[in-house]
């Protein structure tokens, strides 16, 4: 459908209908979204390919192939990959309203807003 760069990586969004989206997040070696949070969606994450570091409220664990998290409507959260190969996740996303504006960040290290 289409697809975004970000500092930290990429996503590509493979599908979107009424109340969800799904996407594949590829997460490059070293990368790492910002702590955030949504007002409108809850998340849940497939590790595909790597592994991954998760921050959900105050656990970090680390996730491999097959492995998943919820992530609840307001939650913190974190993305990161510590690894030398990339991390790709399927994340799909509930709410209401699912436009990439409703981010709420916490600490980023790229300085974004």
């Amino acid at each position: 459908m289409y697809s975004e760069t970000r500092p930290w990586g990429s996503f590509h969004v493979l599908d979107e209908g009424k109340g969800f989206k799904v996407k594949r997040i590829v997460v490059t070696p070293g990368g790492r979204l910002s702590l955030q949070s949504h007002k409108h969606r809850a998340e849940h994450w497939t590790v595909v390919t790597g592994t991954a570091t998760v921050t959900v409220g105050d656990r970090v664990v680390e996730l491999r192939r097959s492995q998943t998290i919820d992530i609840a409507q307001g939650e913190k959260h974190r993305l990161e990959n510590f690894h030398d190969g990339p991390v790709e996740v399927i994340e799909v996303q509930f709410g209401d309203y699912l436009g990439e504006d409703d981010i709420v960040r916490y600490d980023d290290v790229y300085q974004r807003a």
